[in-house]
């Protein structure tokens, strides 16, 4: 066959613009299966890990984030805050945090991987209420000189420290949940995954 007659140019143009379709086409084939591979927004509310910053977080103040559809409390507590717990080990129903299924490093008195900040779910561990972030030092309907701040969960009455343990006589069985979690940087904790010890 003869090469006369033939629009190369023509030919090119047609070569290109097949292959741009074919890869589009290629392209929005694999969206389904690249959003699939993707957590749903169900999922993500089913337990899916939440990154949080917390370098804007001041000392003595509390912020709530939302995982696994519960608040999750994540303190930053004062050097006064951490000498104070251990003036209330007598007061408090298990002041070492030795309950089963916890992270390892809930065990202690300040039942966290840094110190310095405090996380967990904000759900009294009697009936699910919401205890009230309570830091005043003091407080006279919470027992006085004796309140060291911390919870108060208004539906029973039940209390607890800057570092979720419960004050003995308390209806909530059990200390504050602490959620698995870790330091991803000095800044950045994933609320869900736990690493252990950062």
């Amino acid at each position: 066959m003869s090469k006369e007659g033939v629009d190369l140019g023509r030919r090119r143009f047609l070569t290109a613009t097949t292959t741009v379709v074919g890869g589009a086409g290629v392209a929005v084939a694999c969206v389904p299966f690249i959003s699939y591979m993707m957590p749903s927004a169900r999922a993500r509310a089913a337990g899916a890990p939440v990154e949080v910053d917390i370098s804007k977080l001041e000392q003595g103040k509390k912020m709530t984030i939302e995982w696994r559809k519960k608040p999750v409390w994540i303190i930053r507590r004062t050097e006064k805050n951490l000498s104070d717990l251990a003036t209330l080990d007598a007061g408090m129903a298990d002041p070492d945090s030795t309950a089963p299924q916890q992270p390892a490093y809930t065990k202690g008195r300040e039942r966290a991987i840094k110190p310095e900040y405090m996380v967990v779910v904000g759900l009294c561990t009697h009936l699910g209420c919401s205890p009230t972030f309570r830091p005043d030092l003091g407080a006279p309907d919470l027992g006085g000189a004796d309140w060291k701040g911390g919870f108060f969960c208004p539906c029973h009455g039940s209390r607890f420290d800057l570092s979720g343990r419960v004050y003995a006589g308390a209806p909530a069985p059990t200390n504050l949940v602490v959620p698995p979690h870790k330091y991803v940087t000095d800044t950045v904790i994933i609320i869900g995954e736990d690493q252990g010890v950062a």
